[in-house]
């Protein structure tokens, strides 16, 4: 059974929504992230996906405040990603409350880092994200993009455990057009021992259904969710019937 994770994006302490990563392209919702988290939980939602994008852009956490709110919250696990580049940066991270870790760009650009966290953290803690735009993988809140794979990404970490990752397909986020269900299933394929994450493109129910049809193990609904293609209860309604 898929595991729906649904997501919340944040810029100066408010919950927004981009299209293909673009920040031109903002847009900011009424509902603050402690109220959606809330909202989350109460729904049967306890892990939920957070990026902090002005952190992102900026490389280094900006919201760490924000998320001590919003792991305060009875029952929520927060995991948690955007412009974690230090041991500070990690540690200030962990202790503000979240559960998971999402790293990118430090795994492109510094792997030797993202290796000594996944040591010292363990595989349970850090979440791989490949963040990809035609096939490479971008970096600094999708502003810059190395000359790697995800295969390639994936490949230098699964001999230290590396167990869960999250799959960002820039060119469908935000799109609310249905994910590359083609990509997923080629990256699962390939590693099967991976724990596989969804991102970009959950259009409606019906694209949950065929991830899950697939044997993708996650995904993530952030867009969709707050424009009304999809409520919170549907998604509950469906956890519920799988």
């Amino acid at each position: 059974m898929i595991e729906i994770i649904p997501a919340i994006d944040i810029i100066d302490g408010k919950c927004v929504r981009l299209t293909k990563g673009d920040y031109a392209t903002q847009t900011t919702y009424s509902a603050s992230p402690v109220d959606m988290v809330k909202r989350m939980v109460d729904s049967g939602f306890t892990r939920i996906h957070a990026v902090d994008l002005t952190g992102a852009r900026l490389g280094h956490p900006s919201a760490l405040t924000t998320l001590e709110k919003m792991a305060a919250v009875n029952d929520a696990r927060i995991e948690w990603g955007g412009g974690i580049k230090t041991d500070d940066d990690m540690r200030d991270l962990l202790n503000a409350g979240a559960t998971w870790a999402v790293i990118g760009s430090v795994a492109a650009r510094q792997p030797l880092l993202f290796n000594h966290w996944l040591c010292e953290y363990g595989p349970d803690v850090m979440v791989l994200g490949a963040d990809l735009r035609d096939g490479k993988v971008a970096v600094s809140g999708w502003t810059a993009e190395e000359e790697l794979t995800a295969d390639e990404l994936i490949n230098r970490f699964r001999p230290l455990g590396l167990s869960q990752v999250i799959v960002t397909d820039i060119s469908k986020d935000g799109m609310l057009q249905g994910p590359n269900f083609d990509l997923y299933t080629t990256l699962q394929a390939a590693h099967p021992d991976v724990l596989f994450t969804v991102s970009g493109g959950i259009s409606c129910i019906d694209d949950i259904l065929r991830l899950n049809d697939l044997g993708l193990p996650r995904v993530i609904v952030g867009k969709a969710l707050y424009e009304g293609h999809i409520t919170l209860s549907e998604m509950e309604n469906l956890k519920l019937r799988m």
